[in-house]
């Protein structure tokens, strides 16, 4: 296998071996050396820690410009360019301390600046702290950002929100790839498991310059856990409880480096009983079972780096069509239920020339979805099969200024083998070409650029023209012109300023096209139209951000226009019994924002405070609202640090309340939802034995049991509350 990966990557290029390194050594203000800085060059996903003396070494480098960044918790991140002309550099660095500032290099942006550094505000998150709020599922994560919500089905299947926009308005990338997987379905999770998955970033707003189609709402960025260190070998073991669901989430993951090749693979599964409302009910057939897996094994030098990754995602989801019915703690999904598999392939090449570099990113996505309503005979059996390539030339730089041109496609087949069709068999291909500049001075950056789409959608017809369930056929081109410009400024030393306008696009998907046919997700006759236009946007965001050692606050603005919008709307008949909607198009604006702050008393060092708000309002041209708009909420929260002698270190224990508004802004064919606050609880901490060190998470999630019902969620119709209290104990073990 190891000689089969040598004959490929060597194929990718014939470019003769160099032996760059870089080594130094990492201080505090006080010139006292500092053990256990991670030093990390991302794009090859290359990095090691400083020993007891502070030193570090990287070996194998490629030739030219090399970004290191140099962070460790209670200092501010370094970010690094170094110019790599000899064999050996040095390069010392001095960090300085900061209580709580960690600034991320940002990966689903054009440049992979730091977050101070970035034109747009991208909200990152590493999967650790996301994990420590004792949620169950990675949308549940997801949605305590502020700007992000879930469109909710119980505690199995969640689909993002970003401000106010869902289902294929956001799209999401994982391991460098667009994943596909009917995202159109209000029953269609993410198919992602947060096991192997090192951190988020979330583009609020339209990312169309650099994503093409259906990124007009926003994206939402998984970068996947780094390999180990080189000549290291690690395994982690992790096991989390659940009270209300008695739930299980076990994960076994080993990984290992030399110099130049890096391996890593983990095994999960999660599995859960329906959920139980504060009254002690069950909601039935919202149970579930998820097994994931991840492998990848990757080879870099000086003059290429090279990462293959694949993903396996099998999921068991149950359907709750009967409300609080049948009572037990089965984890055995009941009929109607879902099957999905989901197989994510993805292959990233890096090659660098002297003063440029191209940057290759291949992938291969097939989604596997079945419905069963009364037997193990699928009813509707999709497949969904997607090859992405993303191809980016990264110029030589001229003077301050940065530029990246590229291209981007898709092809993607959709067929049917069930009795049942949702949409019909189709093609759709992508192709998009764009570029982009960086231009830097002083404490100012400009970013703008420019990139041309074109979309074809073709489709198959299926029985007779009319009938339910039926399909004419179509075939459609779709072209769009998009742009962005963004301006970043230091106002003050701690106080920064960002401006951005950008254009964004989606295409009509299948559904909105061609239905004809009850929906099971939505529980309507759902009838499309093949004259949909393409939706188009421009938005504006402006940022301004304060941060020093003690205090942090943020300030976000957006509006955003949307030509066209497209939704369904009653159509004042029946068929079946099922209320018709039909796909209509609208002009409309969401405008809002978040603001939210971070104090850390001074000389109260164990001591933080934090506080945001966010806020969307949805409108159609003529006034009235547009549906699935969050409700306005507002989270509190006080943390503190401590270390109980040598046993017990990194301890904190969080209170948190999160207080959300009353929804009366509706569309006609939504109902009001009522306010409601909940109030979790943390503790946590590395127990120590020996060299070793357990680490240790429990939550009280919604400690009061309060019954409340959240505005997005598809059970409201039928009056049914969400979950209630819920205690989540969590360890994780590394070796």
């Amino acid at each position: 296998m190891k000689k089969i990966i040598s004959i490929l990557l060597l194929g990718f290029t014939a470019m003769l071996h160099a032996q760059n390194s870089v080594s130094g050594t990492v201080t505090d203000a006080k010139s006292q050396p500092i053990k256990g800085v991670t030093v990390n060059v991302p794009e090859i996903h290359k990095g090691t820690t400083t020993d007891e003396n502070g030193k570090y070494t990287l070996n194998n480098l490629p030739n030219g410009n090399l970004k290191l960044t140099f962070s460790f918790i209670g200092f501010a991140t370094q970010n690094k360019i170094i110019s790599l002309e000899q064999k050996e550099t040095v390069l010392d660095i001095s960090l300085e301390e900061k209580a709580f500032q960690m600034d991320e290099v940002i990966v689903s942006t054009a440049f992979n600046k730091l977050q101070s550094q970035n034109v747009m505000k991208v909200e990152h998150a590493s999967m650790r702290s996301l994990q420590q709020k004792g949620t169950s599922t990675l949308i549940e994560g997801l949605a305590t950002i502020p700007g992000v919500s879930q469109v909710s089905t119980g505690t199995s299947i969640g689909k993002p929100v970003i401000r106010g926009l869902s289902g294929n308005r956001v799209l999401v990338y994982s391991q460098g790839v667009r994943v596909e997987n009917q995202q159109f379905g209000d029953e269609h999770g993410l198919g992602l498991n947060d096991a192997g998955v090192e951190s988020v970033e979330v583009i609020k707003g339209p990312a169309s310059l650099l994503y093409g189609s259906d990124a007009l709402g926003g994206v939402l960025y998984f970068n996947p856990e780094k390999f180990a260190e080189p000549q290291t070998f690690k395994a982690n073991f992790s096991q989390k409880l659940f009270s209300n669901t008695l739930g299980s989430n076990t994960s076994l993951g080993l990984k290992t480096s030399t110099e130049n090749w890096k391996f890593s693979a983990r095994g999960s599964y999660n599995t859960h009983s329906d959920y139980k409302i504060p009254n002690g009910d069950r909601v039935t057939n919202t149970r579930y079972n998820e097994s994931d897996f991840k492998t990848g094994i990757g080879y870099s030098n000086a003059k290429f780096s090279s990462v293959l990754r694949y993903n396996y995602n099998k999921l068991d989801l149950g359907i709750p069509e009967n409300g609080i019915a049948e009572q037990t703690s089965s984890k055995k999904t009941a009929f109607p239920k879902q099957g999905v598999f989901n197989h994510l392939l993805s292959w990233n090449n890096i090659v660098y020339f002297k003063n440029s570099k191209l940057d290759v990113d291949l992938g291969y996505i097939e989604n596997d979805r079945s419905e069963f309503e009364d037997s193990d005979v699928a009813s509707l059996h999709m497949k969904l099969k997607t090859f992405n390539y993303d191809a980016k030339f990264h110029l030589p730089k001229f003077g301050k200024i940065e530029s990246i041109v590229g291209i981007q496609g898709m092809h993607q087949t959709n067929s049917n083998s069930g009795e049942e069709y949702l949409i019909p068999d189709a093609t759709t291909n992508d192709f998009g070409v764009f570029g982009t500049f960086n231009y830097e001075w002083k404490s100012n950056v400009i970013q703008a650029g420019l990139r041309f789409d074109n979309r074809k959608i073709t489709s198959i017809a299926h029985g007779i023209s009319g009938d339910e369930g039926s399909f004419d056929a179509i075939k459609k081109s779709y072209d769009s012109f998009n742009a962005a410009l963004g301006y970043k400024t230091n106002l003050q030393q701690d106080l920064t300023f960002r401006l951005n306008v950008a254009s964004g696009f989606r295409a009509p998907n299948l559904a909105e096209l061609t239905s004809n046919g009850v929906h099971e997700g939505t529980n309507r006759y759902e009838i499309g139209n093949a004259n949909l236009k393409t939706e188009q946007n421009i938005q504006t965001d402006i940022n301004l951000e304060y941060n020093n050692s003690h205090f942090e606050f943020f300030a976000n603005g957006f509006y955003n226009h949307i030509n066209h919008y497209i939704y369904a709307a009653p159509a004042g008949t029946v068929i079946d019994g099922n209320d018709v909607f039909d796909y209509i198009q609208n002009n409309a604006m969401l405008y809002g924002g978040e603001i939210g702050l971070h104090f850390h008393p001074h000389p109260l060092d164990w001591l933080h405070l934090e506080s945001s708000f966010e806020n969307v309002t949805g409108k159609k041209q003529n006034g009235d609202y547009l549906p699935l708009i969050p409700a306005n909420s507002w989270s509190n929260t006080i943390r503190t640090e401590f270390n109980v002698k040598k046993w017990l270190t990194d301890g904190f224990a969080t209170l948190n309340a999160v207080y959300t508004f009353d929804q009366n802004n509706v569309s006609g064919f939504e109902t009001r939802s009522n306010d409601y606050t909940l109030v979790n609880l943390g503790f946590g901490g590395k127990i120590h034995f020996g060299k070793t060190a357990l680490d240790v998470n429990l939550n009280a999630n919604n400690l009061l049991n309060k019954t409340y019902i959240a505005h997005l969620s598809r059970l409201k119709t039928d009056g049914i509350p969400n979950i209630g209290r819920t205690v989540v104990l969590g360890l994780n073990f590394t070796i």
